[in-house]
């Protein structure tokens, strides 16, 4: 049997390819037109993520569409807080709702019976690593501690996430228990995924860039290190990407502390940063997702530049955050077809 080569796994082994691999965070999603009528079959949000059928159906559409070099599962790092009893629902127009946590439901808290209500999501990565073509990795993921801790304190999103900023101040015991129970029970989530045929699992803190130095430290650092020790003690091979979003200078070391593979680099990372933190490994990212939703020159110029800076290294080519729901999906195809030009 011919060799299978999965190029963003082999990239995350530390492998320069030339041109480089490329997926994009939230591929699968309201920009196109055939998730949006799937979207429109399945009730609630939430039954779209646990429903295996639908969610094989949304997370292969963009594959078929462009052939990325991974599949990501589509699901949402709020699926945990749900296993949790909080209640979680999408409200449209408003976003994630969920019952607020205080110091008495944290010290409250089990994890029995979360993974088992997270079955369908197993059941989905199972059946994408059969029905992916065998070159895509298939890319599992959770959502950080702290991000995930920001949702549950105030039980919905905030733009500067001050009520978990406030809890953690006036609560740091509790606090730290929250982050170190989401950091364990995350963890159990990862090797269940990785054990379901997940090649290679993302981390996604999209909050730390509200945090001080301190408490980037305390709160995004540690849980995560906690997380990939945990998953690593388990399954030695796994390999991890790490997404801290808008953290700036303090990516400098969040590899070598967390344990990382890779790092996931927002688009205000300047790039001559990100060829330093290169150096240490590779990297994901980085283009702004509003030169997508701007398609040309706009899109050309700033792949071009990423290429041109990071190209010779090990890169996964993605966005600095999420697909918006404005873009052309023919600016997607032109994205990369610019990037496979590149080689």
């Amino acid at each position: 049997m011919a060799e299978t080569h999965r190029k963003v796994l082999e990239v995350l082994n530390g492998k320069c390819l030339t041109p480089p691999p490329v997926w994009l965070m939230r591929q699968a999603g309201r920009y196109l037109p055939e998730y949006r009528a799937t979207r429109a079959k399945a009730g609630s949000f939430l039954d779209l993520c646990y429903t295996p059928d639908l969610a094989v159906e949304v997370t292969l559409q963009p594959i078929r569409r462009y052939a990325f070099d991974a599949a990501i599962l589509f699901s949402d790092i709020l699926v945990i807080p749900d296993a949790l009893h909080r209640n979680v629902r999408f409200e449209e127009g408003h976003g994630p709702r969920m019952e607020p946590i205080d110091t008495d439901g944290i010290a409250r808290l089990e994890g029995a019976g979360v993974l088992s209500h997270l079955a369908p999501v197993f059941e989905t990565v199972s059946r994408l690593r059969r029905e992916l073509p065998a070159e895509t990795t298939l890319l599992g993921f959770c959502g950080a501690p702290w991000t995930v801790a920001t949702y549950m304190i105030a039980g919905r999103g905030t733009p500067d996430q001050a009520p978990a900023r406030l809890f953690a101040y006036r609560h740091r015991k509790a606090f730290e228990q929250l982050l170190a129970f989401l950091a364990d029970v995350s963890a159990d989530y990862l090797v269940e995924q990785i054990d379901a045929g997940a090649d290679a699992v993302q981390i996604f803190d999209s909050w730390a860039g509200v945090l001080g130095e301190d408490e980037f430290a305390r709160f995004a650092v540690e849980p995560v290190r906690r997380m990939i020790a945990s998953v690593r003690a388990r399954r030695p091979g796994a390999k991890i990407i790490a997404f801290a979003k808008g953290v700036g200078l303090l990516l400098k070391d969040y590899r070598r502390l967390t344990g990382a593979d890779a790092i996931g680099l927002d688009w205000a990372v300047p790039l001559s940063f990100a060829a330093e933190l290169q150096k240490e490994g590779p990297v994901q990212g980085n283009l702004d997702p509003m030169r997508v939703v701007a398609g040309g020159a706009a899109m050309e110029s700033g792949i071009d530049r990423i290429l041109d800076a990071l190209g010779h290294g090990p890169l996964i080519f993605n966005l600095g955050h999420g697909i918006t729901p404005e873009a052309d999906p023919e600016n997607v195809a032109a994205l990369v077809a610019r990037v496979r030009g590149s080689g």
